[in-house]
């Protein structure tokens, strides 16, 4: 943020209540955050913008642990707040836990009442599951590994039946339209084989920003290919403040067989027992924390990684804590083990970290609202606080569900309903412009995924982080006429800067250069566009000293 931008205390960032413009509720993603807030949005008006068929690209799609919930007999909310709160290494902010436990049972009712058929036994009460760095089992589930997919095919239908919602699957945004200080509408595309294809215009009420993570920015992730963090940087571009882009987290055990995005053996296998191997037969976990494979993700991704960068191949052994029943108990990695030839329950699973979740993202308050007067973000590509530097197992669902519900809320509230249009038409659709180079783009697409891989990835340094915004800030000045690219190297630069600027080891972010936890940097990062363009230029910055919500460098 520049020096002259006026500065507000983390703990006073309450959003802004400007007025929202014509038009619907527009909402950017059709994954689980997505379709929660219009539906707790209906009977208003409501845009959902998705860029591929409803059910198809979205992460929520792909869950297979389940949605983490204080619902089983001995747990509580005041214990899953406090789980959340130690998982995330020192920088959660604790109302947002607590607020995100305790209306977390009211969701998964909501849920219920959507139609998602979580298991349960003969008497009602939920089968839940245990999941890393969880005190109590507190997972709820479907099918075993089948939660995401369970829970998208609910709302989907839900999201068909309700008129006041329509969808545009096929539209990508790439850019959000700014006018009279606050966001007036969203720039799409229909893309096309041959180019960029056509934009048009929709103009908004308010925006609702769910668009997920960054998967796609590296080379090895479980997010599905639209998993650009592209959102990161439109909202940036318009001068949103970023919170927390440094903040990575690889999944440990992502199935190591070729293929792209990389299938997950869930972390409920660890739970249920399921141990990590090395090529040499040694369970290596043990050595490196009591909890062995149910320490945090952090961690073991850690320990899986430095086993594969001594020469050592590791893998999953489910053989005899799954055994036989591996297909009836987790049919969604049988699948995945079948495309790969593998048999799980008779031969040990290959594999390797995966960029998995980020939990950093949009700036918001309590109520989903941004810097960006008529902007929300809700689920993976916000950043509310809850994740801190290390997101607890199973609460990205759980978060995506709350704030859907707290977006909605807020939205309804500050919504004068005479200023709702009835889908309106889009008032602009302009020539296609300039096309893109596909062959360049997937080129320069393959060397940002290398560079955040090798540099950016589950172990960093100070000497490879320069490198890798040196080499991603040639890439974007070569890469000016593709928005596409351009929005995919602004997102990857925030995070490489933002992991520059922050100099220890915490959470999902790990430096070989500062392996230690600072205690004085146990705060969140603030960041705009405008320091990431000073990144670099002042050696000696360091990051902005709390509570004040301004980025690094102010």
């Amino acid at each position: 943020m520049a020096a002259s931008t006026k500065r507000r205390a983390a703990t006073e960032f309450k959003g802004f209540k400007g007025e929202p413009g014509p038009g619907d509720v527009v909402i950017i993603g059709a994954g689980l955050a997505g379709l929660f807030t219009a539906l707790k949005l209906a009977p208003l008006p409501v845009t959902v913008i998705a860029a591929a068929p409803l059910g198809e690209g979205a992460s929520s799609m792909w869950a297979q642990g389940g949605i983490a919930a204080a619902v089983g007999e001995g747990d509580s909310t005041a214990k899953h707040a406090a789980d959340t709160i130690e998982a995330g290494a020192g920088i959660v902010d604790p109302d947002v836990a607590r607020l995100v436990a305790e209306e977390g049972p009211d969701r998964i009712r909501d849920l219920l009442a959507y139609g998602v058929p979580f298991d349960r036994d003969l008497k009602g009460h939920y089968i839940l599951s245990k999941e890393a760095a969880h005190s109590e089992k507190r997972v709820v589930r479907v099918s075993g590994d089948k939660a995401g997919a369970a829970i998208m095919q609910a709302l989907i239908a839900a999201v068909r039946a309700t008129p006041s919602i329509r969808v545009l699957e096929g539209y990508e945004a790439d850019d959000l339209i700014v006018a009279n200080d606050r966001i007036e509408g969203v720039r799409l595309i229909r893309p096309t084989a041959l180019g960029n294809g056509r934009y048009a215009f929709v103009p908004a009420s308010a925006v609702v920003v769910a668009t997920g993570g960054v998967g796609a920015l590296f080379a090895l992730t479980t997010n599905p290919s639209y998993a650009k963090g592209e959102a990161l940087a439109m909202a940036a571009r318009a001068g949103a403040v970023i919170a927390d882009p440094e903040f990575v987290q690889f999944h440990p055990t992502a199935i190591d067989a070729g293929i792209d995005p990389a299938p997950l053996a869930t972390e409920a296998l660890r739970g249920e027992g399921a141990t990590l191997v090395n090529s040499d037969g040694e369970r290596f976990m043990l050595a490196i924390d009591p909890r062995g494979e149910l320490a945090p993700r952090d961690v073991v991704a850690r320990g899986v990684y430095n086993e594969l960068n001594a020469g050592r191949g590791v893998y999953l052994d489910c053989r005899t804590a799954i055994g036989a029943n591996f297909e009836k108990e987790y049919p969604t990695v049988w699948g995945h083990c079948q495309r790969a030839g593998i048999d799980p329950s008779k031969e040990l699973i290959p594999v390797a970290p995966a960029e998995h979740y980020h939990m950093g993202g949009i700036a918001t308050d309590a109520s989903g609202r941004t810097s960006l007067t008529g902007l929300w973000a809700v689920g993976e590509v916000a950043s509310t606080g809850l994740h801190g530097a290390n997101r607890l197992a199973s609460n990205s669902l759980l978060e995506a569900v709350v704030f859907g519900a707290r977006v909605a809320s807020d939205i309804r509230n500050l919504l004068p309903h005479d200023r709702v249009g009835h889908f309106v038409v889009p008032h602009r659709i302009p020539g296609s412009g300039r096309a893109a180079d596909t062959a360049s783009r997937q080129e320069a697409m393959d060397a940002l995924r290398s560079i955040m891989t090798k540099y950016v990835g589950v172990q960093r340094s100070g000497k490879g982080l320069k490198t890798a915004l040196s080499e991603l800030r040639t890439l974007s000045a070569a890469s000016s006429n593709d928005r596409v690219l351009s929005n995919m190297l602004l997102a990857a630069q925030l995070i490489a800067a933002a992991a520059l600027l922050r100099k220890e080891s915490r959470g999902g972010h790990y430096r070989t250069d500062y392996p230690k936890t600072n205690p004085a940097l146990a705060r969140r990062t603030f960041i705009t566009i405008a320091d990431l363009e000073a990144v670099g230029e002042k050696p000696k910055k360091t990051h902005c000293e709390p509570p004040a919500l301004a980025p690094c460098g102010t």
